[in-house]
């Protein structure tokens, strides 16, 4: 009786901890969030969410969106996701209150459905710089071509508006929820997830990947996976950021500097390894100069060898050029990636900063390097010692404590321990020593 009630129990924690297994063709709704501007790591995560969409077979995506523009670039590439993503994928502009405002515009328009929630809007697309500045008038022309070109095609593909939708490229329309399904920009405006995916339940959508066929919407009883950005994506997606990523660059740059001129200071030598690696990720995500990484290079250099040859400053001056000349080329800056460059008020105080610690570097080694040697013969002629043993015989020959070292020492005949004595000269290994007169 015992063995059975043992073995019962046995099988029903086993039971109770096995995983629970999704019931053959249930619907599973996965729902992402991209929050804040759009940025390479978002781009990576939204690839990302849908690459695992389609190896779980999802029923659908929802990509829910706040967000107020970011990297042209960035938009592109995860447009290109949603459209050709083998699993159909809603955007959705949530919660109430949010907005899908410039670049956030062209990922609403490109779902296989595109919704809104009440009290949202959307649109003002019209393109320009990194931090919200107008481009110059040809690149703003070229670039601005082709966003509406872009969001034509968006428009068409999905069967909406493409007039409208231009509107917002070229004179930053904007659209309230209701707006935008009036004027066919958007299909459903729900209250959030779930009343979204009661209303696609049963509708049929035209997927631009593929041969087009439509797809109908199963999703009555649909299980809800949320999978948003993990703390460190987020993280990532502050460092990809140019200005960020230039600052983090410069800091590690004048953290190791610092090292290297003052060996043993440690914690800038740490804070400029993190610094320099965290920059080092973001170059990888953000389309570099290699001319502008080199010209930057240079700088340190020419700063290095300040210090070591009389050039009159010639060499700082140099430095700076190429300090400032290697920021405004450290990104691409040109075509799609116009909103990669570093912005000029982020350049001329990040290079006023990193000219002061380097002169200050400078002079403080220049100062310590006319000091007095105060290591070897020259170091301890003309220091005080201490007499430990007395001096005995002709020669007075004892023992003397001088720079916490214990030395013998000639030259004070009849110095008494606790007597102070001037150190004179240096013998082999015997100090030459005098009594000192007070």
């Amino acid at each position: 009786m015992k063995a059975r009630l043992a073995t019962l129990l046995c099988l029903a924690a086993l039971g109770a901890s096995a995983p629970v297994s999704r019931a053959p063709g249930a619907p599973v709704a996965i729902v992402g969030r991209v929050e804040g501007p759009i940025h390479p790591a978002a781009s990576a995560y939204v690839r990302r969410l849908l690459a695992s969409a389609r190896d779980e077979n999802a029923s659908l995506v929802v990509l829910e969106l706040s967000t107020p523009g970011g990297l042209l670039t960035s938009t592109r590439e995860m447009s290109t996701a949603i459209m050709t993503s083998a699993v159909p994928v809603a955007t959705f502009v949530a919660p109430s209150g949010a907005s899908a405002a410039s670049a956030g515009f062209f990922l609403l328009l490109s779902g296989d459905v595109a919704a809104m929630a009440p009290g949202t809007n959307t649109g003002a697309a019209h393109p320009v710089g990194g931090e919200g500045q107008d481009l110059p008038k040809t690149m703003s022309s070229k670039v601005e071509q082709d966003a509406r070109a872009f969001i034509r095609t968006l428009a068409r593909q999905h069967g909406r508006n493409a007039e409208k939708a231009e509107t917002a490229v070229q004179s930053s329309a904007s659209f309230t929820e209701s707006e935008a399904k009036d004027a066919g920009l958007v299909e459903v405006i729900a209250r959030d997830v779930p009343d979204l995916l009661r209303q696609l339940d049963g509708r049929s959508i035209h997927p631009v990947s593929g041969d087009r066929r439509a797809v109908t919407l199963r999703l009555a009883g649909a299980r809800v996976e949320n999978r948003e950005m993990s703390s460190i994506q987020r993280l990532l997606g502050v460092v990809s950021h140019p200005n960020v990523a230039y600052v983090l660059f410069l800091a590690g740059l004048v953290g190791l500097y610092f090292e290297l001129s003052s060996p043993g200071a440690v914690l800038p030598g740490i804070v400029g390894g993190i610094a320099l690696l965290l920059a080092l990720y973001a170059f990888s995500v953000l389309p570099v100069n290699l001319a502008g990484i080199a010209l930057i290079g240079f700088a340190v250099l020419l700063f290095i060898a300040e210090v070591k040859v009389t050039s009159h400053g010639l060499l700082a001056v140099g430095g700076a050029v190429a300090l400032v000349a290697g920021s405004a080329l450290l990104f691409s800056g040109s075509g799609d990636a116009a909103g990669y460059r570093v912005d000029l008020s982020v350049i001329l105080p990040g290079v006023a900063l990193t000219l002061g610690v380097v002169a200050f570097l400078s002079w403080r080694t220049i100062r310590l390097r006319r000091l007095p040697v105060r290591t070897g013969r020259e170091g301890l002629v003309g220091e005080a010692a201490r007499v430990v043993k007395p001096f005995h015989g002709e020669e007075g020959r004892g023992t003397v404590l001088v720079h916490g070292e214990y030395w013998t020492a000639s030259g004070a005949p009849g110095a008494l321990p606790g007597e102070n004595v001037r150190v004179v000269g240096l013998e082999g290994f015997t100090l030459r020593v005098e009594r000192r007169i007070e």
